[in-house]
C-alpha cells in the first residue's frame, strides 16, 4: 500500500510540475525563448494569495482571482520591458541573462517587501479527504484538486492553441513570425499574450505548490521552475501534453527516490534524468526534430 501512496503523492507533486512547465512551453514554443523567471513568479503569486487573506481581509476565491490578474499584467510587464527590446538580439545569451537577472529582481523585491522568514501559508483550499481500503489509504483533498486542475488546464490550453483564432495565431508564430507578421498576425500581442497566460498559470501553480506544502519564502518558486524546466524539456518542450506528462513522471521519479533510494539525493536524481534525455532523446517524449532550410 506504500507504494500506491508514493505513487498519489508523486502524481500530486509532478501535477503542479506540469502547470509550471506549461508556462515554460508555452513562452518557448512561441517566443522561443525561456523566461527563468517563471518560478518566481510563483512565489509572487502565493505571497498575493497571502496579503490578500490575512491583511486585506479576503475571502479565497476573491484572492486567488486578484493573485491571477497580478501574475498577468506581472508577466505582460515582464516581457514587455525586458524581453521585447531583446528580440532581435545576434545572441539568446542576452535574453538569457535578462532573465536571470528578472528572477533575481523579484526573489530581492520579495526579500524587502515580506523578508527572510518563512511564512505558513493559509489555507484556501478546503477539499475534504477520500479514505480508501479500509483507512489504509487516505488522499487529501488538495491531491485531488491538484490532479484535476492540472488536466482540465492541460485540455483547455489544448483546445484553445488549436480551435481558436488567438491559438492559432500563435501556432503561426511560433512556425515562422516573419511570415506571421506578413500575413496580418501581430505579432507583439501574441506574445504578449502567450506571456499574460503562462503568469496567470504560474499563480495557480503558487496556490496549489503552497497548499500542498505550506510554507513560502521568497525563493519558494526557484527550485520547482528550475524542476518544472526539466519537465519541459523531458516532455518535449513547445508540446503541450508533452509537459503534461513530462511534469508528472518527473513528480514520481523524485518521491521514488526519496522514498526509496534517499531524499539526499532526489534532486540530483531529477536532474540525471535531463541528462539522460538529451543524451538518448535531445527533443523530449513529444518533441519532433526541425529541419533546418539553407
Amino acid at each position: 500500500m506504500s507504494f500506491i501512496s508514493y505513487l498519489k503523492d508523486g502524481i500530486s507533486l509532478g501535477s503542479i510540475y506540469a502547470i509550471i512547465a506549461l508556462g515554460y512551453t508555452m513562452v518557448y514554443g512561441i517566443a522561443k525563448m525561456l523566461n527563468f523567471a517563471h518560478g518566481d513568479v510563483i512565489m509572487v503569486g502565493a505571497f498575493v494569495i497571502l496579503t490578500a487573506v490575512t491583511r486585506g481581509g479576503m475571502g479565497p476565491v476573491p484572492a486567488v482571482i486578484l493573485s491571477v490578474v497580478v501574475c498577468t499584467v506581472l508577466g505582460v510587464v515582464i516581457e514587455k520591458v525586458a524581453y521585447r527590446p531583446l528580440r532581435k538580439a545576434s545572441s539568446n545569451l542576452a535574453v538569457l541573462i535578462t532573465a536571470i537577472g528578472v528572477s533575481y529582481l523579484l526573489q530581492n523585491l520579495a526579500l524587502l517587501i515580506f523578508g527572510a522568514d518563512a511564512k505558513s501559508f493559509v489555507t484556501v483550499i478546503d477539499v475534504p479527504s477520500v479514505t480508501l481500503f479500509g483507512g489504509q489509504l487516505v488522499i487529501k483533498g488538495i491531491t485531488i484538486v491538484t490532479i484535476v486542475v492540472s488536466v482540465v488546464i492541460m485540455v483547455a490550453l489544448t483546445w484553445f492553441v488549436r480551435k481558436t483564432k488567438p491559438g492559432r495565431a500563435m501556432q503561426a508564430v511560433s512556425e515562422d513570425r516573419d511570415a506571421a507578421q506578413l500575413m496580418g498576425v501581430n505579432v507583439n500581442a501574441t506574445i504578449s499574450l502567450t506571456f499574460a497566460i503562462g503568469s496567470g498559470l504560474a499563480a495557480i501553480a503558487g496556490l496549489l505548490l503552497c497548499s500542498a506544502y505550506p510554507t513560502l519564502t521568497p525563493y519558494t518558486g526557484a527550485m520547482p521552475g528550475i524542476k518544472a524546466f526539466v519537465a519541459a524539456v523531458f516532455g518535449g518542450i513547445g508540446s503541450i501534453p508533452g509537459a503534461m506528462v513530462g511534469g508528472i513522471l518527473l513528480g514520481i521519479i523524485e518521491i521514488f527516490g526519496k522514498a526509496y533510494i534517499s531524499s539526499q539525493v532526489a534532486d540530483a536524481i531529477v536532474f540525471a534524468v535531463l541528462i539522460v534525455v538529451l543524451l538518448v532523446k535531445p527533443t523530449g517524449l513529444f518533441g519532433k526534430n526541425i529541419q533546418e532550410k539553407v
